[in-house]
């Protein structure tokens, strides 16, 4: 009976490590710039909408964190600076969330265009 308790703990240690290993892989940590330029005079909609995006963001799974920063020397340039712990999740399941893509159509009322999209790793 103790032979099989220590070796039944022993595959259970064994399949702990294997799969912690296996994650680790699977992550790749990103981070991700994206550029928005607004329409003229919706700086403040552009905002709000962005702000309210990014708690609903916050509760999904590889979320590290995002900063929103505006340009000072012209208010209709906004940069999320965001950090997520999987590249293929974020790439992937992240934007075909719903909140996405209600913000993807409500951004024609206040952004100029598409976002300028950059994805950036850690240096070796």
């Amino acid at each position: 009976m103790k032979k099989k308790l220590i070796f039944c703990t022993l595959i259970l240690l064994l399949s702990t490590c294997l799969f912690t290993k296996t994650f680790a892989q699977e992550t790749k940590p990103i981070v991700v710039l994206v550029k928005y330029k607004t329409l003229p005079g919706k700086e403040k909609e552009a905002l709000t909408a962005l702000k309210a995006l990014v708690e609903k963001v916050k509760k999904e799974p590889y979320y590290i964190g995002i900063d929103i920063h505006v340009d000072q020397q012209d208010e209709n340039n906004i940069l999320l600076y965001e950090q997520w712990s999987n590249e293929d999740y974020y790439k992937g399941a992240h934007m075909q969330t719903e909140q996405l893509q209600q913000f993807i159509k409500d951004s024609r009322a206040f952004l100029g265009g598409a976002p300028d999209i950059s994805f950036w790793k850690k240096a070796s």
